[in-house]
C-alpha cells in the first residue's frame, strides 16, 4: 500500500504553493533585471548622440575648410547636405546620408557663432528641453 501511495505522488503535478514560489522568483528576477536593461538603453542613446555630434562637427570642419567659414545659424546644419545660396567653394554634400535626428527623434540645435566656440551643436536629451539630469541632460559639442 505504501508503494501505491508513492507512485501516485510522483505522478501528481505541482502544488499551488510551488507555483506561487516560482512566480515570485520570476517576478523578483524581472524587477532586478528590468531597470538595468532600460538604463543600458539610455546609456546607448547618450553615446549615440555624442557620436553623431562628433560626426556633424567633422563635417562642419570640412565645410569650413572649403568655404572659409562655418554655416550661419540661419543656414543651419542643412548646409552640410544642400548648397546654401551662391557659395562658390561649396564642395558638398558633406554628409553621405540625410541629416540625422538625435536618438530621441528630435533635431540637433546648431548655433554659429556659438557661445562655447565657433559653433555649438546640442541635443536636449530625452525630455527635449534645456537642462535636466541623467537621461534628460543636454549633450553638447563643447563637452567632448
Amino acid at each position: 500500500m505504501i508503494y501505491h501511495f508513492d507512485k501516485m505522488r510522483t505522478n501528481s503535478g505541482f502544488t499551488l504553493v510551488e507555483l506561487l514560489v516560482v512566480m515570485i522568483i520570476i517576478g523578483l528576477l524581472a524587477a532586478l533585471v528590468g531597470p538595468r536593461f532600460i538604463r543600458q538603453e539610455e546609456k546607448a542613446k547618450i553615446k549615440a548622440a555624442k557620436a553623431q555630434i562628433e560626426l556633424l562637427s567633422t563635417a562642419l570642419d570640412t565645410f569650413r575648410l572649403d568655404v572659409g567659414r562655418y554655416p550661419s545659424t540661419q543656414e543651419g546644419l542643412d548646409a552640410l547636405r544642400t548648397k546654401p545660396g551662391a557659395i562658390e567653394r561649396w564642395d558638398g554634400p558633406y554628409l553621405k546620408k540625410d541629416l540625422p535626428l538625435d536618438p530621441w527623434g528630435k533635431a540637433y540645435v546648431y548655433k554659429s557663432p556659438g557661445e562655447h566656440g565657433s559653433f555649438d551643436i546640442l541635443s536636449y536629451g530625452a525630455d527635449g528641453a534645456p537642462g535636466g539630469e541623467e537621461d534628460n541632460r543636454d549633450i553638447a559639442s563643447w563637452e567632448r
